[in-house]
């Protein structure tokens, strides 16, 4: 079709085929159906007090199981039923962009745009070089963002490098807000190994996730503990789960194994860094603060930890983020160390006289202080992780 001068680009679509279709309604109707087959009331057939805890608790991983292959089967007809939009690029520029990228000996084919939120736009392309040569696909990037007047970078999920063989790539826009995470740790006494751990996730571009659990009590088992909740999280949030889904799928999965000693705590804080805002889960975790200026706001829940009720409700606190503000998540041992009761004027209170604008002092320095509160003894394991927030 010859487009006319003025002429409007219109948007076109792509989904699974039709066969990939029908086999993910197949399983997902499979899952259903394990699903239905898992309800049902509790109805006690003993009356004895010892088999009918027993009754209970296997009652209530039916339920568990219901929730698990509920959630598979949901996300199995969302993506059944995903279609994918996108525009193609203008002649011009892509006639402008196959050129002078072929004149770096990087071969473009099917250049195109793709909707973000807030009006923002992708490009998805892919790109090959010649003679089997490699370039860094950030330096592509940096020649296309030239080229299309936008700050471009590869998205988390593209490869890093252009080589011989042809590659999908997806540039996206480059975010308002840029983030730097920082920790310090110390170990409790007659410890080898931490019960507390922390992960920090980008699963897409403009997205940070920064998470910090506690394993109940200390040493190598609460670090397992810890360890094994963070990479759930990890896996299920890179596979697309939400995070709330996220949350109650790990949390019944502890409440399943029914360990009365394996209760972490959940402290979850996603940023988008396009918005610059700050959403906040808490189960369990110690209080974590915000850092604007000499203000501090002490952010906090009443959650319980994980894996003591079959479902968890993690209140969300939403926060609107500014150049040159941090965020500071601690583990209970920090707080232990200002003496319990009281410690968020303390803590409120020493975080506000800090003057360090790295977020690796800050949290040097809040550990420092928190050593040195509990007369430099180590009666738990002590975690600070401080985010740095910085318009680009």
């Amino acid at each position: 079709m010859i487009r006319r001068k003025g002429e409007e680009r219109l948007p076109q679509t792509a989904q699974v085929s039709d066969l990939c279709r029908r086999r993910l309604l197949s399983y997902a109707d499979s899952f259903y159906e394990l699903a239905r087959s898992y309800d049902g009331e509790f109805e006690p057939e003993q009356e004895s007090r010892e088999t009918l805890l027993m009754e209970k608790r296997l009652w209530e991983n039916r339920q568990i199981i219901s929730i698990h292959l509920n959630e598979m089967a949901k996300i199995m007809t969302e993506a059944a039923g995903e279609v994918f939009t996108f525009w193609p690029m203008e002649g011009r520029k892509k006639r402008l962009l196959v050129q002078a990228l072929g004149e770096e000996g990087i071969q473009v084919e099917g250049p195109c745009y793709l909707p973000r939120d807030e009006g923002r736009q992708a490009v998805a392309l892919i790109m090959h070089t010649r003679k089997g040569e490699k370039v860094a696909a950030e330096d592509a990037a940096d020649m296309i963002s030239v080229l299309l007047d936008r700050r471009l970078a590869p998205s988390v999920n593209s490869p890093s490098v252009v080589e011989g063989a042809p590659q999908s790539f997806v540039l996206e826009e480059e975010a308002r807000f840029l983030a730097l995470t920082k920790t310090a740790r110390a170990v409790k006494e007659g410890e080898a190994v931490s019960g507390d751990n922390y992960a920090v996730l980008e699963a897409e571009k403009g997205r940070l996730t920064v998470m910090l659990s506690d394993g109940t009590g200390s040493g190598e088992k609460a670090g397992r503990d810890s360890e094994r909740v963070l990479e759930l999280m990890e896996k299920m949030l890179e596979a697309g789960y939400d995070t709330d889904t996220a949350v109650n799928m790990v949390n019944t999965a502890l409440f399943a194994a029914g360990e009365d000693d394996n209760h972490p705590t959940l402290d979850i804080c996603d940023i988008d860094l396009y918005q610059g805002k700050c959403e906040m889960r808490k189960v369990g975790g110690a209080a974590s603060f915000l850092k604007r200026g000499t203000e501090v706001e002490l952010l906090t829940t009443g959650n319980l930890p994980l894996g003591v009720f079959g479902q968890v409700e993690a209140e969300s606190l939403h926060k609107q983020l500014q150049d040159d503000d941090y965020l500071i998540m601690v583990s209970d041992g920090v707080v232990d160390a200002f003496g319990g009761e009281g410690y968020e004027s303390a803590m409120v209170n020493i975080i506000a006289q800090m003057r360090d604008r790295n977020p690796g002092e800050i949290a040097e320095r809040l550990l420092r202080i928190a050593l040195h509160a509990s007369g430099g003894r180590i009666a738990d394991d002590m975690t600070v992780v401080a985010i740095g927030i910085w318009e680009a």
